[in-house]
């Protein structure tokens, strides 16, 4: 072969770059204590490394197409496992590496799992392997915590690699990737060795990606987004990848990998957005950017902080991102494109293209990919990573495809001249009030989001006059530490509560603003595991002092921890 575009699979993608880029860096893995403790695997060494643990894995003599698990925070073992899963013949079946012990049991026991890859891995683990059925299988990775498993290491050294993997035919599954279970169990969608290989092919064409690129991957690999633009696109465009150490050195990762494609979600873009304003304040920062030969001085300084000085592409993906927010980076040259897509069609669906971003809609269909709207305005989409189906759950695929092949995608939506698709709402979560109005609480939620004081919110109101919001602040802030603090933003709150009702139509007015001094995370279970607020979680939670908070008439209102 003379390219990957002559390859019939990711698989096919790696062993061409064993061998066409052999002694070009694969990954790069930090392994405790920062930059004086690094690994690298060379493309060679990687594939390698994967061959021998196929070894290993087809001396199991385990039923063809069995399910493997996988339960790891990013890392460069987790990606040759899932090679070496493929090489043996196997389906991979990742788990987050933050989730409760019955969620582990359910994914486990429904993909029916064979054996499970465990590695680096949060405290949270103690609880989370109390979910795994007693007697599988299990291979530790390196970087796993303390356990009696077989070992990753050993098993390399004493096992010969696998010449001839076996076949990947086009039509079989690859992986089942759960759904992040925001609606309740999570759904295991069957991804094609054909969709992901079309997949990477896809965004790699589109953004032009090459083996000196260079990405950051820290993004959970048990969700799809991670594994289309860093796994697939990586193993098509033949570039390195880069695993941040914690939370804690996530600056200095980003700064050791200097990324040229860059990845993240609405909350993280968030996130550092707050981290510049505390050092400068915006109004301060907005001045200074007003002069011509200090704001590009000031830019170059912000972005190469950030360790996004080398950044050709940015994206942002998994949920709605304020378009201020874009804005703010389009200023400090850093153009943010939205990506749109779903678990159920490998997150390969729609994309906003360099020069033509209109905020607040989230670009055209990637090549291949078809788009159209139900009669109640349901945008349903046909694409190249579409899901060969839910996993032993035939009456829901009944119910996710048309007739005539397109994905159900929940979403309402809209198209303007340009081909550009906005979307405008989850259709399960329009609520109604008390006038008998729909309200769709993902745009209200997005103007909240946009002010640096909110972290988090969500809006709710139904059967009541008016809606609502709840918000959780910033880190920052959230400990309130006087009086005197506390009416600062209570005053601040009461202002964007008029602007942006000034925004919308009278009955989306927000009656109120109640402030959850709760830290809402994946782990007490408000957020997915890929950080969306959990709904039902949510009103279950704080419906109850609804009532209570309309009576008080205020437009800003505080709610003690619960």
């Amino acid at each position: 072969m003379n390219s990957t575009a002559e390859c019939k699979n990711l698989l096919e993608c790696a062993t061409y770059w064993e061998t066409a880029g052999a002694d070009r860096t694969c990954f790069t893995q930090p392994m405790g204590g920062g930059d004086a403790n690094i690994k690298t695997w060379t493309w060679a060494e990687a594939v390698g490394e994967a061959r021998k643990m196929a070894s290993y894995l087809k001396s199991l003599d385990l039923p063809e197409r069995s399910s493997i698990a996988l339960c790891s925070k990013n890392c460069a073992y987790w990606l040759m496992a899932d090679m070496a899963i493929w090489m043996a013949g196997h389906v991979s079946v990742p788990i987050y590496p933050i989730l409760t012990a019955e969620i582990v049991k359910y994914t486990l026991e429904h993909s029916e799992a064979k054996l499970l890859f465990v590695g680096k891995l949060d405290p949270v683990w103690d609880d989370m392997k109390k979910g795994v059925p007693a007697g599988i299988k299990t291979v530790a990775f390196p970087l796993a915590p303390e356990n009696n498993h077989q070992q990753w290491d050993n098993i390399i050294a004493s096992h010969p690699p696998l010449t001839e993997p076996l076949e990947c035919p086009a039509d079989e599954t690859a992986t089942i990737i759960y759904t992040s279970g925001s609606t309740g169990l999570p759904k295991g969608a069957m991804i094609s060795f054909e969709a992901m290989y079309q997949c990477g092919r896809g965004l790699s064409e589109f953004l032009n990606s090459h083996p000196g690129d260079r990405m950051l991957s820290y993004l959970p690999l048990a969700h799809v987004y991670e594994r289309f633009v860093g796994q697939a696109q990586s193993l098509y465009a033949g570039f390195p990848l880069f695993f941040a150490e914690s939370v804690d050195t996530f600056l200095q990762d980003l700064q050791r990998s200097r990324p040229t494609l860059f990845a993240s979600v609405p909350i993280l873009w968030l996130k550092f957005q707050i981290g510049v304003f505390q050092k400068v304040p915006p109004e301060k920062l907005n001045r200074l950017l007003k002069i011509p030969i200090l704001s590009s001085i000031i830019k170059k300084k912000i972005l190469k902080q950030l360790g996004l000085d080398q950044v050709r592409f940015a994206a942002s993906g998994s949920a709605p991102i304020p378009k201020e927010v874009i804005g703010w980076y389009r200023s400090l040259g850093l153009e943010l494109l939205e990506g749109y897509g779903m678990t159920e069609n490998f997150a390969y669906s729609h994309v906003s293209r360099p020069g033509e971003i209109r905020p607040g809609y989230i670009g055209s269909p990637y090549p291949g990919v078809e788009h159209k709207f139900s009669e109640d305005g349901e945008i349903l989409v046909k694409s190249p990573g579409t899901m060969k189906g839910y996993f032993k759950m035939p009456e829901e695929n009944k119910i996710v495809f048309t007739e005539d092949g397109f994905l159900h995608t929940g979403d309402l939506g809209s198209i303007d001249e340009m081909g550009r698709l906005k979307v405008t709402g989850r259709a399960k979560e329009l609520f109604k009030t008390s006038k008998g109005e729909y309200v769709a609480p993902a745009p209200i939620e997005n103007l909240l989001s946009n002010h640096p004081l909110v972290e988090a919110c969500y809006v709710t109101g139904s059967g009541y006059h008016q809606p609502h919001s709840v918000v959780m602040l910033c880190e920052e802030v959230r400990q309130i530490s006087s009086e005197a603090d506390r009416q600062s933003i209570e005053t601040k709150l009461s202002v964007l509560l008029d602007e942006v009702n000034a925004s919308l139509a009278s009955y989306e007015h927000l009656a109120f603003i109640a402030i959850t001094n709760d830290v809402w995370n994946a782990e007490n279970g408000f957020l997915t595991p890929t950080l969306k607020i959990k709904r039902q979680v949510l009103l279950a939670t704080y419906g109850p002092l609804a009532e209570k908070w309309y009576e008080m008439q205020q437009p800003v209102v505080w709610q003690a921890t619960v």
